[in-house]
């Protein structure tokens, strides 16, 4: 009786193994890398929560297609080498998906066009055609595309000015309303959320192609990205697509 119920015991062990280990493996948790501060799509809020157009986008996503997804914030300029080291399995945090990128991340289907603007204050008189060309100090976050682009400008004949880097646009836009550089540069979709504070101006957009977003992954995450996309189409033609537009202001 001993010997048959200690055979028992040692079956139900197994299964108990067996499917606890199944359960653990789809438990598996994604993890979005988002930035400290790029509103209105990837940010932390006043009570330290990660939130946005993205942050809630991809929680929608998670919960359709059945996976679940923990937002963490970092800096931008590391978030695709964090992507490569697995540290982070996503990035849904406004990311143009530029040919550079793509040589080491896969995206998913785009899903906004932003183009490349500077911001300035609002009593700055100097023309844009000609503020890139007057010796003061511009401003850029780190690892953006327009960070790249402006870099691209800066020793180039017909140019004259310095490029400050930061670690967040919200950062430049500080120094921009005390005087510390005339202004900066970002996404239009970032400016237009700058522009709900008084005291700035749009002083142009920079003659550039428009650029895409789209949620970076790893290039071997293949089935990862085929539930991402699917679950993104899904989401573009859900009324709350237009509700999440609507809240963000985009």
């Amino acid at each position: 009786m001993r010997k048959r119920f200690g055979l028992l015991l040692a079956a139900l062990a197994a299964f108990v193994l067996c499917f606890g280990g199944l359960a653990q493996a789809e438990e598996k948790v994604y993890v979005n890398g988002i930035d400290f501060g790029f509103p209105p799509f990837g940010f932390v809020d006043k009570a330290g929560k990660p939130t946005g157009f993205d942050v809630e986008s991809l929680d929608w996503i998670a919960k359709k297609m059945g996976f679940k997804v923990k937002h963490q914030p970092m800096d931008w300029d590391g978030i695709i080498p964090a992507l490569l080291a697995k540290k982070i399995d996503i990035i849904a945090s406004g990311m143009s998906a530029t040919a550079e990128r793509a040589q080491k991340v896969d995206f998913s289907i785009p899903y906004y066009e932003v183009t490349q603007v500077l911001v300035v204050g609002d009593k700055e008189a100097t023309p844009f055609a000609d503020i890139l060309k007057s010796g003061k100090k511009i401003g850029v976050q780190r690892g953006t595309v327009t960070a790249k682009l402006l870099e691209g400008f800066v020793g180039q004949p017909g140019y004259k000015f310095e490029l400050v880097p930061y670690d967040s646009t919200d950062l430049s836009m500080e120094d921009v309303k005390i005087g510390r550089i005339a202004g900066s540069g970002m996404d239009s979709t970032i400016a237009a959320e700058v522009m709900k504070a008084p005291g700035f101006k749009i002083a142009g957009t920079f003659d550039a192609a428009p650029e895409k977003y789209g949620y970076a992954m790893r290039k071997e995450d293949k089935e990862f990205q085929a539930k991402v996309n699917e679950g993104l189409k899904l989401l573009m033609a859900d009324p709350y697509w237009k509700e999440l537009k609507a809240k963000y202001g985009i």
